[in-house]
């Protein structure tokens, strides 16, 4: 069965090894948008070329642009066949809704958003550990005001879908990767009762 998810999560939260594991759990393709615009630019696609002369002149890649990206990936049929794990996409509600309509058109639906809630206390404590130069108090905080002021809307976007699952991201990878399927699996057992 392909399992389609989404997870969130806050800079330093370990969303990026979880992605990895969830993703190999349950068969699914990880999909990460900053791999998909390198593997759109690498393959020369329209996209990928209207996406690499943004980033050659330092520019944000557009939502219309990601979003093409986003339903051009999910067409193919390695996704199509597996499922996959969204990373980094949608940011916004507006990407969701256009997540929403890419997925109606082939006729699938989301099964989860997950998000994976550690404090912001803790993430910050985790970035400084890790040691790396752009990773200052204030960057961090930059960093974390931008995610709560993108992410608090699109929690709610998905949360009135009745598709959000918040999963506690503290303690060992271990005990957060049984929270997180433990949420998966809660979810696809009430799909199949359907």
């Amino acid at each position: 069965m392909a399992v389609r998810l989404v997870i969130l999560g806050r800079q330093g939260s370990g969303k990026g090894t979880q992605a990895v594991r969830l993703a190999e759990a349950y068969g699914s393709i990880h999909v990460s948008t900053g791999e998909m615009l390198r593997a759109a630019v690498e393959a020369g696609t329209e996209l990928g070329l209207q996406a690499k002369a943004l980033m050659d002149t330092g520019d944000l890649v557009g939502d219309d642009l990601i979003n093409g990206i986003v339903a051009e990936r999910l067409s193919e049929a390695d996704v199509a066949e597996q499922g996959f794990l969204l990373d980094g996409y949608p940011r916004t509600p507006d990407q969701a809704s256009a997540l929403e309509r890419i997925l109606n058109l082939t006729g699938e639906a989301l099964d989860v958003a997950l998000s994976l809630e550690v404090p912001v206390d803790e993430v910050t404590a985790r970035m400084l550990a890790r040691g790396r130069a752009d990773d200052t108090v204030e960057a961090i905080r930059r960093r974390l005001d931008l995610y709560e002021s993108e992410t608090a809307p699109l929690l709610a976007w998905f949360d009135e879908r009745e598709l959000l699952e918040k999963v506690n991201g503290q303690g060992d990878e271990e005990a957060v990767f049984a929270r997180l399927a433990d949420a998966v699996d809660g979810r696809l057992a009430v799909g199949d009762a359907r």
